[in-house]
Protein backbone atom coordinates (compact mmCIF):
# COMPACT_ATOMS: atom_id res chain seq x y z
CA UNK A 1 0.00 0.00 0.00
CA UNK A 2 1.21 3.46 -1.02
CA UNK A 3 1.87 5.84 1.61
CA UNK A 4 0.01 9.27 1.43
CA UNK A 5 1.37 12.60 3.02
CA UNK A 6 -1.03 15.44 3.57
CA UNK A 7 -0.12 19.04 1.56
CA UNK A 8 0.64 20.25 5.14
CA UNK A 9 3.55 17.70 6.00
CA UNK A 10 4.50 17.92 2.58
CA UNK A 11 5.07 22.16 2.55
CA UNK A 12 6.72 21.42 5.93
CA UNK A 13 9.82 19.12 4.76
CA UNK A 14 9.92 21.88 2.13
CA UNK A 15 9.89 24.32 4.61
CA UNK A 16 12.39 22.36 6.47
CA UNK A 17 14.80 21.74 3.18
CA UNK A 18 14.67 18.15 3.65
CA UNK A 19 16.03 16.15 1.00
CA UNK A 20 13.87 14.63 -0.85
CA UNK A 21 12.90 13.81 -4.89
CA UNK A 22 9.55 15.65 -5.46
CA UNK A 23 7.94 14.77 -8.78
CA UNK A 24 5.23 16.45 -10.45
CA UNK A 25 3.83 13.70 -12.75
CA UNK A 26 0.48 15.91 -14.68
CA UNK A 27 0.76 17.12 -18.17
CA UNK A 28 3.73 19.62 -19.01
CA UNK A 29 0.74 22.63 -19.67
CA UNK A 30 -0.59 22.18 -16.24
CA UNK A 31 3.18 22.46 -14.85
CA UNK A 32 3.63 25.42 -16.44
CA UNK A 33 0.65 26.91 -14.73
CA UNK A 34 1.92 26.14 -11.75
CA UNK A 35 3.74 23.66 -8.94
CA UNK A 36 5.15 23.07 -6.19
CA UNK A 37 8.19 24.82 -5.37
CA UNK A 38 11.37 21.95 -6.15
CA UNK A 39 9.41 20.12 -8.11
CA UNK A 40 10.66 18.25 -10.97
CA UNK A 41 8.30 17.22 -13.96
CA UNK A 42 8.08 13.94 -15.72
CA UNK A 43 5.08 12.69 -17.08
CA UNK A 44 3.31 9.02 -15.73
CA UNK A 45 4.96 7.87 -19.31
CA UNK A 46 8.32 9.21 -18.95
CA UNK A 47 8.48 7.59 -15.59
CA UNK A 48 7.54 4.48 -17.15
CA UNK A 49 10.53 4.42 -19.31
CA UNK A 50 13.25 5.60 -16.84
CA UNK A 51 12.25 4.30 -13.09
CA UNK A 52 14.72 2.02 -13.30
CA UNK A 53 17.51 4.01 -14.30
CA UNK A 54 16.78 7.25 -11.99
CA UNK A 55 18.86 7.77 -9.25
CA UNK A 56 16.44 8.09 -6.62
CA UNK A 57 16.65 9.97 -3.44
CA UNK A 58 15.82 8.16 -0.16
CA UNK A 59 12.93 9.87 0.09
CA UNK A 60 10.07 10.79 -3.05
CA UNK A 61 7.16 12.18 -2.71
CA UNK A 62 4.46 12.07 -6.03
CA UNK A 63 1.67 14.19 -6.71
CA UNK A 64 -0.93 14.68 -9.44
CA UNK A 65 -4.35 16.88 -10.07
CA UNK A 66 -6.03 14.77 -7.47
CA UNK A 67 -4.02 12.12 -6.24
CA UNK A 68 -5.10 9.24 -8.71
CA UNK A 69 -2.18 9.15 -10.83
CA UNK A 70 0.37 9.65 -8.15
CA UNK A 71 -0.36 6.65 -6.47
CA UNK A 72 0.26 4.71 -9.51
CA UNK A 73 3.40 6.39 -10.33
CA UNK A 74 4.39 6.07 -6.15
CA UNK A 75 3.83 1.96 -6.66
CA UNK A 76 5.71 1.67 -9.98
CA UNK A 77 8.83 3.36 -8.12
CA UNK A 78 8.22 1.21 -5.27
CA UNK A 79 8.42 -1.54 -7.09
CA UNK A 80 11.15 -0.43 -9.63
CA UNK A 81 13.26 2.04 -8.48
CA UNK A 82 15.47 2.15 -5.58
CA UNK A 83 14.02 5.13 -3.10
CA UNK A 84 13.32 4.17 0.51
CA UNK A 85 10.22 5.38 1.02
CA UNK A 86 7.55 6.56 -1.27
CA UNK A 87 4.31 8.35 -0.99
CA UNK A 88 1.96 9.77 -3.23
CA UNK A 89 0.68 13.73 -2.15
CA UNK A 90 -2.98 13.44 -0.82
CA UNK A 91 -5.67 15.17 -3.12
CA UNK A 92 -2.52 16.30 -5.23
CA UNK A 93 -1.95 19.52 -6.87
CA UNK A 94 -5.68 20.76 -6.13
CA UNK A 95 -5.08 20.02 -2.25
CA UNK A 96 -1.81 22.08 -1.89
CA UNK A 97 -3.46 25.15 -3.80
CA UNK A 98 -5.30 25.97 -0.44
CA UNK A 99 -2.11 25.00 1.65
CA UNK A 100 0.24 27.47 -0.44
CA UNK A 101 -2.64 29.98 -0.09
CA UNK A 102 -2.53 29.74 3.93
CA UNK A 103 1.03 29.88 4.24
CA UNK A 104 1.52 33.16 2.32
CA UNK A 105 -1.17 34.67 4.98
CA UNK A 106 1.36 34.08 7.81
Amino acid sequence: MVAELAPETVRERLDADDEFDLLDIRDEEAYDDGHLPEAEHVTIDELEETVVDRDWADDVVVYCYVGQTSIQAARLIEEYGDAERVASMAGGYDAWEPVEASSADD
